[in-house]
């Protein structure tokens, strides 16, 4: 008998752990304005402005991405000087940036290529964005 509820549990498992159909992860935008934490286009214009005075890849102007997925699809882009994939370390927080939001914080290294070893910041908070410029001493694949 045990082993006839063991089966029924463990065989409707796999169903009780999926999502419907119907719902969808919502944006990072949209959870923010959810949380009262988004901004008007007007001060992420402002923000973006004032942030491009400072080098791209830093806490004063992270690079802006959409989620997790435009972080790894953005550092995958990324070359040293040589040609050569940057060695990614271990994603940490970064604190907050210069949009208001926690950013990531990428370990990359290029060997014995320039730029050789940097931090890159980035806020994944920008749904749709999609990053054409590269940090200084990298080149950005299309």
């Amino acid at each position: 008998m045990r082993a006839l509820i063991l089966a029924a549990i463990l065989s409707s498992a796999p169903a009780l752990a999926q999502k419907p159909s119907s719902e969808s992860t919502p944006s990072p935008e949209k959870l923010l304005a959810e949380l009262g934490m988004g901004v008007s286009d007007e001060e992420l214009t402002r923000a973006v402005a004032e942030a491009s005075s400072h080098p791209l890849g830093t806490l004063s102007n992270p690079v802006r991405v959409g989620g997790p997925e435009g972080e790894r699809a953005y550092i995958a882009r990324l070359r040293c000087v040589d040609g050569s994939e940057p060695v990614t370390g271990p994603r940490a927080s970064g604190g907050i940036g210069a949009y208001g939001t926690i950013v990531d914080l990428y370990p990359l290294d290029c060997k014995a290529a320039a730029p050789g070893k940097m931090d890159l910041v980035m806020d994944m908070y920008h749904d749709g964005h999609v990053e054409t410029a590269a940090p200084a001493g990298f080149t950005l694949l299309p």
